[in-house]
């Protein structure tokens, strides 16, 4: 029984690796997609269309007796929540990932939780108390993580790795080489911005639609009909959908099954068995995996410049999470002890 306890207490870690490792792989398959001229908007919508397929069924019977009806409201909200959740922050993340590196752009996936904090603090949906140490540590956190921004976004750095890279005059290489990095940049920040928002926008849309898988896979089907209206009115080349290197089908089969559908069923589970906290810790090790794919397969260069700017968003990460956690555990040790002053009230009364 020990062992047993053991083991179940290890599955949430080992499925976190798993999805790790499947957004490592995600990631550098789609950079590598992009660098031989796949359409960002024709990989979201294929993407989207094939995790659909695949959620739908799970949904379906598994929410089959629990699922609440569609009403306007609920609709609207999974408009938006696509919008924000899929098409508008995959196009930017895929934007990015275009003109930087595959290590620089998942980099920038740290700021989600300190950005989603930040926002929740103006919109009045989190306090913050100064005062006591996790209220602190917030504030630390949030500023050593903009303080990696700021250093990956204006410092490139040295490199340290040397990797062969395609022939060029070194003027026209380092104006064109600074202009794509900013607008990558600017793109993988505006990312963040918009998981952010799909995040405290997720929030309401759980409580009014509980209905976990079947929210996710009308989401995934409506961006899909998103990014096919924008494609179609961007793209008038019909050849543009037809798919003929054998990498652009595994990318947009192995994003849409493993990457979106596998991938948020495993996100999920996790957060139900350890909650959020323990689910955003990981995020930092898919910039390892990431960083070793990216040298070894993709033949990045890894410059100073990203490295410093990792540590100190990684860094300020951990100690928001930590923040946040202390901030759970008082809370519900402060609400406990109210529960039991109530008790032995009633019992005195």
């Amino acid at each position: 029984m020990l062992g047993m306890a053991r083991i179940d207490e290890w599955k949430p870690v080992f499925a976190m690796l798993v999805f790790d490792l499947i957004s490592a792989v995600t990631t550098a398959l789609i950079k590598k997609a992009l660098r031989e001229g796949l359409d960002r908007l024709v990989l979201i919508t294929l993407r989207q269309l094939v995790a659909t397929v695949f959620l739908a069924p799970i949904a379906y019977f598994k929410e089959r007796s629990t699922r609440p009806k569609l009403t306007l409201e609920i609709l609207v909200y999974l408009f938006f929540s696509a919008a924000f959740g899929a098409a508008l922050s995959q196009y930017t993340f895929f934007y990015g990932l275009q003109y930087t590196t595959a290590t620089f752009a998942i980099t920038f996936t740290n700021m989600a939780p300190v950005l989603t904090f930040l926002i929740a603090v103006l919109l009045r949906v989190e306090s913050l108390n100064m005062k006591n140490k996790a209220g602190a540590a917030k504030i630390i956190g949030t500023l050593m993580s903009f303080a990696g921004v700021m250093l990956l976004t204006l410092y490139k750095g040295v490199a340290l790795t040397h990797q062969a890279e395609p022939s060029e005059s070194p003027d026209h290489a380092a104006e064109s080489g600074k202009k794509s990095w900013t607008l990558g940049t600017v793109a993988l920040l505006a990312n963040c911005l918009c998981f952010s928002f799909w995040l405290l926008l997720q929030s309401k849309l759980t409580k009014k639609y509980p209905a976990l898988y079947s929210s996710t896979a009308y989401m995934f089907l409506i961006s899909s009909l998103q990014g096919g209206g924008l494609t179609a009115a961007i793209q008038r080349r019909a050849s543009v959908w037809v798919l003929t290197r054998p990498l652009e089908i595994v990318t947009v089969l192995y994003t849409g099954i493993l990457g979106s559908g596998v991938g948020y069923v495993v996100m999920t589970w996790c957060v139900e068995k350890r909650g959020p906290v323990f689910t955003s810790a990981f995020i930092p090790i898919i910039q390892i995996m990431v960083a070793m794919i990216d040298f070894f397969v993709l033949h990045e260069n890894l410059y100073l410049g990203s490295v410093l700017g990792s540590i100190l968003m990684i860094l300020g990460l951990y100690i928001l999470l930590w923040g946040k956690k202390r901030d759970a555990s008082e809370a519900s040790s402060s609400a406990a002890k109210e529960e039991e002053e109530d008790k032995e009230k009633q019992v005195k009364s």
